[in-house]
């Protein structure tokens, strides 16, 4: 299975360059609706520059701020519950 999708993504990338010529004649063509020559734009630059972070937003809109916090408890093991282990 491996190396049929390698096979398959060779090949695709010997196209590369006529896909991207398809892209801009799209992208120039005067009679090409204004969703088709945008989606190609957006299909070029993606490639080219690479797709544009997403922020991570909240309920509120809001960018979401993740908290991490490491904390390390040494505990002698005299004190150890171990029927209430947050005690």
């Amino acid at each position: 299975m491996a190396k049929a999708l390698t096979e398959i993504r060779s090949l695709a990338r010997t196209h590369t360059r006529t896909a991207i010529r398809v892209l801009v004649n799209v992208m120039r063509d005067p009679k090409a609706s204004a969703a088709a020559k945008v989606a190609a734009a957006n299909i070029l630059l993606d490639r080219g520059w690479g797709k544009a972070a997403q922020p991570i937003g909240n309920d509120e809109g809001g960018t979401l701020q993740l908290i991490h916090r490491i904390e390390r408890v040494i505990v002698h093991p005299e004190n150890i519950h171990l029927e209430n282990p947050d005690s």
